[in-house]
């Protein structure tokens, strides 16, 4: 029996990343897809969830394959894969994939983005999940390439069985073959320069529209940022259980004391 996908992201259904991807792996012919994603892009949501409006599902048709069909949502990615798992599909898919997003989820950024939160969800519902980027600069063909790399991943995947609760976060570099290989990584740290420009719109009242740059830092060698600095695909598990386990027996000393 086929391997069941279930594909979604967070840059929107139409977005050129899960075209490519779902259009890679539907010509395979190995698996059983369903695609369920966002109306339109839905990026830095982070694990957002809908709950004071209805969810409205539409049937559509993708750009390069008009046999190649889903559904599109008008909500976050979380909710994508809540209403895709538990209310449209059939079967429970084996691997839900998120992506490929058109930009990097690295490091703490993965605290904000919607492409990592689907797949949290995924393993949340007790999936096995994996979140892709493509890093920025990524062209067309970068994508097919990335597609391409999902596409031999996804027998391994099968066999490996990763850990309840743990997702995969997969940053590919563009530059295709120039890529020198894969690192198995740890998150790293995103820093920015942020900026509020402060406006007023028609009507006299004021707004303001978020900015910023990155903040570029040293980074450890085995951390996620370096590895995709260094032209290497990096993939780091992430578990969502942010306890942080080594302060707990001095926090607990500390409260008991008298």
């Amino acid at each position: 029996m086929a391997l069941k996908l279930l594909i979604t992201n967070d840059d929107g259904i139409y977005a050129e990343g899960i075209q490519r991807l779902s259009q890679f792996l539907f010509e395979s012919g190995s698996y059983a897809i369903s695609i369920v994603a966002p109306d339109h892009e839905r990026s830095a949501v982070g694990h957002a969830i809908t709950m004071h409006r209805p969810l409205r599902v539409q049937e559509v048709h993708f750009i390069h394959n008009p046999d190649l069909a889903g559904w599109s949502v008008n909500g976050t990615p979380s909710d994508c894969v809540k209403l895709a798992v538990e209310a449209i599909l059939e079967q429970r898919p084996d691997l839900i994939i998120s992506g490929i997003n058109r930009g990097s989820n690295l490091g703490t950024d993965v605290l904000y983005s919607g492409t990592v939160s689907a797949a949290v969800e995924g393993v949340i519902l007790g999936i096995p999940s994996v979140a892709v980027s493509l890093v920025e600069g990524g062209t067309n063909e970068d994508f097919i390439y990335a597609a391409g790399f999902v596409h031999s991943l996804i027998p391994r995947l099968a066999e490996f069985k990763l850990p309840a609760g743990t997702l995969l976060n997969i940053n590919i570099p563009p530059g295709g073959a120039r890529i020198k290989g894969v690192k198995v990584t740890r998150l790293g740290i995103r820093r920015y320069r942020n900026s509020f420009d402060r406006r007023i719109d028609p009507r006299g009242l004021i707004y303001y529209w978020l900015a910023g740059e990155l903040v570029e830092g040293e980074e450890e060698s085995d951390t996620d940022v370096r590895a995709v600095l260094d032209g290497y695909i990096s993939i780091t598990p992430v578990h969502f259980n942010l306890t942080d386990f080594e302060l707990m027996p001095s926090l607990s000393k500390m409260l008991n004391q008298t």
